[in-house]
């Protein structure tokens, strides 16, 4: 296209020109509206291909079930170049060297010490190997050897787990002289008529919801050591075990709620849909007691109920019990908990605000996000220093640390936002903190409540990892029997025990248990049994 020709202006009289100005200034203001729309449409552009990014960092921290604040392509390369480099040292039994290489002491200052090997724990049994000398007599003078000490050393090794049948005898004795016949009743199973003992329950239950076996896979592993057992059987005994347990689970759900606050989170969990082969989407709630932090003595517990949606009345219905304080995420099927009467106070999450912003850091490092990382920083490094205070100690160090941080951190976040545009995610982010103002600071005036829900999220750990490996929930039955089984294996870690011997000592007694006195079985009031001769040496 031709450039336009500019007329002689010499010939034009003062209409034509005044006309030829407007038009060209017509012009002009035509192609400035013209150059905002593009400039708008740009402005847009990457507005969205920023929130884009930012959903695609989500969804791939989300991936896996983890809520970290490490990236899984970070984590991956880490352990790799950190397996390259432990290859790349010589091995812990190489012998040394003549003398010492020219570039020993270079080396010495590059390569990080080798950590020291550790003891071989204590506790496990002891197989004693002893090897003598070909000949007993010397290899010189032929005389006779005598022992005068000895070396010893150690090497770790497994040996596959075995399959034990456990037979109960019952002699039958009669009387001499009436001849009435007498007979030691027969011992009680965990379940009825069932071949499976409670070492071999508490096993499949472990590896099903601790390990993240699933039933197929673990009646694969059992055929290895010619032992078949279906995985129609296996599920069997999952659901006789569920049912037998349910008193204690219920006793351990009487405790949760009797806390005076409680951490509460949920998970999505798929479920089998009957009928069309298809899978809808559970829900996993997890309420966790835990006061240790506060120095609190009272043993922590947690447990789960499982609903087949998300809708707020089931959370109603499992805190119904429930007063004191809830701290949780925002969800806003809490809602209706918070305005019955002041019987729950709302207590907000501050690692939820934390990862919006570490999400937008991650995603196109905003600077708002970075400072407001090293500001909520800040607050944590204060309750590191008071972890495992009491709750009195704990509030006046908030009152006067805390809260001042707290206060300037309001200021700047009502100071930024008119700086923002109004659809950005670095405003959604400060909007979110802004409105659970009085619940996240909440915290500063109890000495017994947590900056955040991170006990929730780490109880949930264990879901999203077996969610991995199960795919899905066969049943909304089998979400229910998940919620008990994980009730309790998350209590006995809570209280420091082994899940696998924790549910064998109670499956050996339940049946037999008064239900009255249900609550011994709990982790914390549980004592262990000594086993008898005949099944320790079996």
């Amino acid at each position: 296209m031709l450039a336009p020709t500019l007329p002689d202006l010499s010939r034009l009289n003062r209409e034509a020109l005044q006309t030829l100005l407007l038009a060209e200034h017509q012009e002009r203001i035509a192609t400035h509206q013209q150059l905002l729309r593009q400039e708008q449409q740009l402005l847009e552009r990457d507005s969205e291909i920023e929130t884009l990014k930012l959903l695609l960092s989500q969804l791939r921290r989300m991936q896996f079930g983890r809520k970290s604040e490490k990236l899984e392509r970070q984590i991956e390369q880490l352990e790799l170049r950190l397996e390259d480099l432990q290859q790349g040292q010589p091995s812990e039994n190489a012998p040394a060297s003549e003398g010492p290489h020219p570039s020993a002491a270079s080396s010495a200052i590059d390569t990080p010490a080798k950590p020291a090997r550790r003891a071989l724990p204590a506790h496990l049994p002891r197989m004693t190997q002893t090897h003598l000398p070909k000949s007993t007599t010397c290899p010189d003078c032929g005389g006779e050897l005598r022992k005068f000490g000895e070396d010893i050393s150690e090497m770790l090794d497994y040996l596959p787990a075995n399959f034990v049948v456990i037979r109960y005898v019952r002699p039958k004795l009669s009387c001499g002289h009436c001849e009435r016949i007498v007979q030691a009743s027969a011992p009680s199973r965990p379940i009825a008529r069932g071949v499976a003992g409670p070492g071999l329950l508490a096993h499949v239950l472990v590896s099903k919801y601790c390990d993240h076996l699933p039933l197929y896979r673990q009646s694969e592993i059992y055929e290895r050591v010619g032992v078949e057992l279906e995985r129609s059987t296996l599920a069997d005994w999952v659901g006789g075990s569920s049912q037998l347990l349910d008193p204690l689970v219920e006793a351990l759900r009487r405790y949760v709620m009797a806390a005076s606050k409680v951490h509460a989170d949920d998970t999505p969990v798929p479920v089998l849909a009957p009928g069309n082969g298809k899978t809808k989407t559970g829900r996993l709630w997890t309420y966790v007691r835990d006061d240790r932090p506060a120095g609190d003595t009272a043993a922590p517990a947690v447990w789960f109920a499982y609903s087949p949606d998300r809708k707020g009345e089931h959370p109603e219905q499992h805190l119904r019990m429930f007063r004191g304080a809830l701290q949780a995420d925002a969800y806003a099927g809490f809602n209706q908990l918070y305005k019955e009467d002041g019987r729950i106070q709302e207590v907000a999450c501050w690692a939820h605000v934390r990862r919006k912003f570490y999400d937008l850091q991650q995603a196109h490092a905003s600077p708002i996000a970075g400072e407001a990382l090293e500001r909520i920083a800040a607050l944590y490094a204060i309750e590191k220093e008071i972890r495992g205070r009491p709750p009195d100690e704990r509030q006046r160090v908030r009152t006067e640390q805390s809260r001042p941080l707290i206060q300037t951190l309001h200021e700047w976040f009502e100071l930024s936002l008119p700086k923002l545009s109004r659809k950005s995610d670095t405003t959604a982010a400060i909007r979110y903190a802004l409105g659970l103002w009085p619940a996240l600071t909440r915290y500063c005036d109890d000495g017994r409540l947590e900056i955040d829900n991170n006990a929730a999220e780490r109880a949930l750990r264990v879901v999203a990892l077996g969610r991995k490996n199960y795919l899905f929930a066969g049943s909304d039955l089998g979400g229910k029997r998940a919620a008990s089984i994980y009730s309790l294996v998350g209590s006995a870690k809570l209280n420091g025990l082994d899940p696998e011997a924790y549910l064998r000592e109670v499956l050996t007694r339940i049946a037999d248990h008064p239900v009255n006195r249900i609550a011994d079985l709990l982790p914390w009031n549980l004592v262990p049994t000594e086993p008898t001769p005949s099944i320790a040496a079996a």
